[in-house]
Parts: structure tokens; C-alpha cells; sequence
């Protein structure tokens, strides 16, 4: 029986080690290879710390190298909850050194000290985000060892609200509006993530940082705004808007000999640094985005057009009755005031601003050429810039014109166009016939000094030379002969401009509310600058109302530039027959 008991408590102690030696294989598989992954992953993040560095994002310049837009140094205050306990007598230490943070940062030192007990375990935690670079030196001077400190670049705009709806801005997703957003590849910086590893107490080991690429910094984009000009332009629009009670208001200075925007100006507008303080509806730029019927000042490229297709000249004659009743049903056209038959030149037609007349020299070139001149000029088409929200306007193919639409279009009812356009096609006036893309972005300049982004300058014939000229002469009669002359007056300068007043249509049919505008160049005999003056939905139904307005504008922008006053007197062209 003994030798029998004694294989008996072999054969047990052998199937035991087996029956361990299988359980600690699985074991060992289980770790090394099933769960291998996870446990590594796990491990990581345990002995780890991953910091980003920031690339910093470029800054907006205007034309003069003022800065629009830049990024600065803001810090975040990183702690570990659980080293800032480990300590001694913890929550008394810790909220007296809370107490001096505060002190110089604001905030409330026992909220802080509750959120780092409700985190006993956590490794991270924020203390306190985007505090200033002199609050950072100042708390690290305390030399408080739990207190860790990141790197975080915030978007500042200096002036705020001047050229705010072309700036745009930076929201928590990134680029919202303006050149912010549609000139993002050229400003975006390039962070890049360094991984550390970390002792015990939570603080990155010296030499032990991982990082595959250094941070990129974005470019610097220049705008064409000249920003002291931006200044007064919105302040002079703000006024008009306000005094007429307009809803909105625009107003844009171009240079004629590149198609510069030099100020762009939309009311009300937004700062930027406070984005919640503005409409939705203001967050962009009306001048881009917002098509309006733009009334009489599209009668000066009508006028151009006929002259430069040969049908008429300054001084073709038509009788112009207070209503006209159109050919083919198109029912009955009339001017915006009574008057008796008036018997008029092309130029005579631009001064009194007749509709009846204008409907007339409609007659003397066929729809699918007028509606050419119009798309040459720049209409019913995109500008190039690209901004944000830019819309390209409404100008219908000839063949869907009813008959009404086919006179209505010449003088500016029918179609819609934005400011930016209406500037785009008086610079042709003002460049002998010569359309250049429209420029807002000058240049991005690389941090190695590599630029790109250059605007094209090539330009599209629209109108002859003597077309061009022909029709500035007329427009200087508006300026020294209508109604408004008295408010027109430059000193010194000849100044060629064209009204506008369009009804808005409302719920499918023209209501009582209208856009009123003003659009020229100066000096006239030579043009070097283009300015719109547009106010949206005013009490005042005249376009007169704000002929101050562009006066005042244009007579600062010539002033800004110092340009020589002109030498020769303006033209004296017959207006009736």
C-alpha cells in the first residue's frame, strides 16, 4: 500500500504543476500577445506627456505694412492634481499659493483649489487658459514647482472695428470670415505635437522629447486697404446711414490704374475682437455679398456701350415724354418726377437721368449685344477675389428678357450687382475702356521671404479709348449740371459721377422702398480714383441724399493721395435740341 500511496501523491503534485504551468502560459499569452496592444497603449499614456507647439499664424497687413491682424502670446496653466496633493498638509498650502496666483490673475482661489479635490487621480488640468505674457512672467516668478505652463497664440485685431467685415475672424473651429478664412492656407501656421517622457511627479524628463518636424509659421498678408482710409470711409457711411436711416450702407474706393480696393466699407460692420456684439448679418462684407438693383448708375455704361458700338453720340437726339410706352407689351416705363417733353441728347439723358430716353437709345442696338457690353463690363459674374459670401449679382441671358426686362436692364431695374461690381465697371470708365480684375489681396509673403498670391493685372477690353472718354465728358455734366451739383463739389477738381435710385422689389413686385446710390471718378481728365457711395432701404428716396456723402469721401481720398487738381476746365456739352 505504501509504494501505491507514494505514486498517488506524485501523479498529484505532477498533474498540479501542470494544471499551474497552463494556467500561467494562458496567463502569459493573454498579456503578451491578446492584450499586448491595449496594455501597451495604456502604459503610454501613463509614462508619457504629449505637448503641442504652436506654428504662429501670419499677420494681415493694409497696403502700408499697418497690421490688421497678429497673434499673440497667450499661456495656459497646466497642473497635475494629484502630485499638487501629494504634499503635506496639501489644501492649506496649495490654496495659499492659489491666493497669489489669483491675485494676479483674477478668479476665485477657492473654486480652484474644489476643482483640484473633485480630480484627486487626474494628471492634467487646466488652472487657468490664455492669461497674458505679463501675467505668465509674473506667476512663474513665484516659483511655484505644481504649476506647468503651455504655450497658446491668440488672434488680436488692433483696431477693431476698422476693416473688421474684410478681416474677419478666428472662432473655436478655426477661420470664420473674411480673408481669416479665404486666405487661410496663406496665414495658417503648422503645429506639430512633441511626446515626453514624465517621472512621477508628473514633469517632462530632461532629453526625452520626441518630435518629427519643427512648427511652421503662417505668412504675412497684405491687403490693398489703406487703413486710415478705411477709417473714414466707414465713419462717413456710419453717419450717412444713421442721418437717413438706411438699414445698410456701403462704400468702396478702388484706384483706377490697378483695380486696388483701398477702402471697403459695409455698415453696420463688426469688431472682430467681440463677435457677439454684431448682427449675423453683418459678420461679412455687404459689398461683396449683397446684389442690390442698382439703379441709374448703370445708364453711364449704357451710354457707353452705344457709343462704342457706333449707334449714338453725346449728342443723339430723342423727345422724352414723362411716360413711354414700350413696344412688343411691355407695358408703360416713366421717369422718378412730372415733367413736360423734354428734347434731349445721350448727354442730356444721363444728366436728367431719364428713364423714357434711356428706354429709347435701348432701341438703337439689338438685347444680345447690350447684355454683352453689360457681362464685359462685369456684371452677372464673379469678381476673382474670392471673398467669403461673394455673390456675382443676377444679369439674365438677353433671350430670357421679357419685354420689359429688355429696356429695364439699361437703366439699371432687372438685374442686380453688387458694390464691388458697380466699382469694377466704373474703373473701366475711368482705366480707356480697359476692365482689371478687381484686387483686395496683395501678396503673401512667406517667413522666407518667398511671395506669392500676386494679383493678375491682366486686363479685358470692354470699351474703345474714345468711348471711355465720351462718356466721362457726359458724366461731368451730371457733376456741374443736375440737381445735386451744389453737394457735389470738389474745389479744384473735375469730377465725373452718375445717381442711382432703384425701387426694391418686394413679394414679387416694386414696393416703396428703394437703394440710392452715388458712383464716379476724379479727377475727371485724368482718372485716378473710384468711389460708391450706397445706402439700402433709406427714409429718403433720392439719390441726392447722398451726394454729400460721396463728395466727401472722394475729396479725402484725393486729398489722402495729394492728387494734383485739374488744369483744364470741364466740358460744355449740349444737353437739349
Amino acid at each position: 500500500m505504501k509504494p501505491r500511496s507514494t505514486r498517488a501523491r506524485v501523479s498529484f503534485v505532477v498533474l498540479t504543476v501542470a494544471v499551474l504551468t497552463a494556467i500561467f502560459m494562458v496567463r502569459l499569452i493573454d498579456l503578451q500577445i491578446v492584450q499586448a496592444e491595449a496594455l501597451n497603449a495604456e502604459a503610454d499614456t501613463k509614462r508619457t506627456l504629449t505637448k503641442v507647439t504652436y506654428g504662429t499664424r501670419g499677420d494681415i497687413v493694409d497696403t502700408r505694412g499697418a497690421v490688421l491682424a497678429d497673434s499673440v502670446e497667450r499661456f495656459d496653466i497646466v497642473i497635475s492634481p494629484r502630485v499638487t496633493l501629494l504634499r503635506q498638509d496639501a489644501s492649506v498650502v496649495v490654496l495659499e499659493d492659489l491666493k497669489k496666483i489669483t491675485d494676479i490673475i483674477g478668479g476665485d482661489p477657492n473654486e480652484m483649489l474644489t476643482m483640484i479635490l473633485e480630480n484627486p487621480e487626474s494628471d492634467f488640468e487646466y488652472l487657468a487658459k490664455s492669461i497674458t505674457l505679463e501675467q505668465y512672467q509674473a506667476v512663474a516668478d513665484l516659483g511655484i514647482s505644481w504649476l506647468y505652463y503651455e504655450l497658446n497664440p491668440e488672434r488680436s485685431y488692433p483696431n477693431g472695428e476698422i476693416a473688421g467685415n474684410l478681416v474677419g475672424f478666428i472662432g473655436t473651429d478655426g477661420p470664420q470670415a473674411g480673408v481669416e478664412l479665404t486666405a487661410d492656407e496663406c496665414l495658417a501656421g503648422t503645429d506639430v505635437e512633441a511626446s515626453y517622457a514624465r517621472g512621477e511627479d508628473g514633469v517632462a524628463l530632461p532629453g526625452s522629447a520626441v518630435e518629427t518636424l519643427a512648427p511652421q509659421d503662417g505668412g504675412t498678408l497684405a491687403l490693398s486697404i489703406d487703413r486710415d482710409l478705411q477709417f473714414y470711409v466707414q465713419q462717413r457711411m456710419a453717419q450717412t446711414a444713421e442721418s437717413l436711416g438706411a438699414t445698410w450702407a456701403t462704400g468702396v474706393v478702388m484706384r483706377v490704374s490697378d483695380a486696388h480696393l483701398l477702402a471697403v466699407s459695409d455698415w453696420p460692420t463688426v469688431d472682430p475682437n467681440d463677435v457677439n456684439l454684431a448682427d449675423r448679418g453683418a459678420l461679412g462684407s455687404r459689398a461683396f455679398s449683397t446684389p442690390y438693383e442698382p439703379g441709374s448708375t448703370v445708364k453711364a455704361l449704357t451710354a457707353a456701350s452705344l457709343i462704342d458700338a457706333g449707334v449714338a453720340n453725346q449728342r443723339t437726339q430723342v423727345v422724352s415724354p414723362y411716360a413711354l410706352e414700350l413696344t412688343n407689351g411691355g407695358g408703360v416705363i416713366s421717369d422718378s418726377f412730372y415733367h413736360e417733353d423734354q428734347r434731349l441728347t445721350l448727354a442730356g439723358a444721363l444728366v436728367e437721368s431719364s428713364n423714357t430716353a434711356i428706354a429709347q437709345y435701348t432701341d438703337l442696338l439689338d438685347a444680345a449685344t447690350r447684355h454683352d457690353y453689360l457681362a464685359e463690363f462685369g456684371l452677372g459674374q464673379a469678381t476673382g477675389i474670392g471673398f467669403n459670401g461673394e455673390s456675382s449679382g443676377t444679369l439674365y441671358d438677353a433671350a430670357d428678357w421679357d419685354a420689359r426686362t429688355n429696356y429695364a436692364v439699361q437703366f439699371g431695374q432687372g438685374l442686380s450687382t453688387t458694390s464691388i461690381q458697380m466699382a469694377s465697371a466704373y474703373q473701366a470708365l475711368g482705366n480707356d475702356g480697359v476692365r482689371l480684375p478687381p484686387v483686395l489681396v496683395e501678396s503673401c509673403t512667406w517667413p522666407d521671404g518667398t511671395v506669392t498670391d500676386t494679383p493678375s493685372t491682366e486686363g479685358t477690353r470692354v470699351i474703345s479709348e474714345t468711348a471711355a472718354e465720351q462718356t466721362l465728358q457726359m458724366m461731368e455734366m451730371v457733376y456741374s449740371s443736375s440737381g445735386s451739383a451744389p453737394n457735389l463739389e470738389i474745389p479744384g477738381y473735375r469730377v465725373a459721377v452718375k445717381s442711382g435710385t432703384a425701387q426694391v422689389a418686394e413679394n414679387g413686385a416694386y414696393g416703396s422702398s428703394v437703394v440710392i446710390s452715388y458712383a464716379g471718378l476724379a479727377p475727371a481728365d485724368d482718372p485716378e480714383y473710384i468711389v460708391i457711395a450706397t445706402a439700402g432701404i433709406p427714409d429718403s428716396i433720392y439719390s441726392g441724399a447722398i451726394a454729400s456723402t460721396f463728395r466727401d469721401i472722394m475729396a479725402q481720398t484725393l486729398t489722402t493721395y495729394r492728387v494734383t487738381p485739374s488744369s483744364t476746365s470741364g466740358p460744355d456739352l449740349p444737353l437739349r435740341w
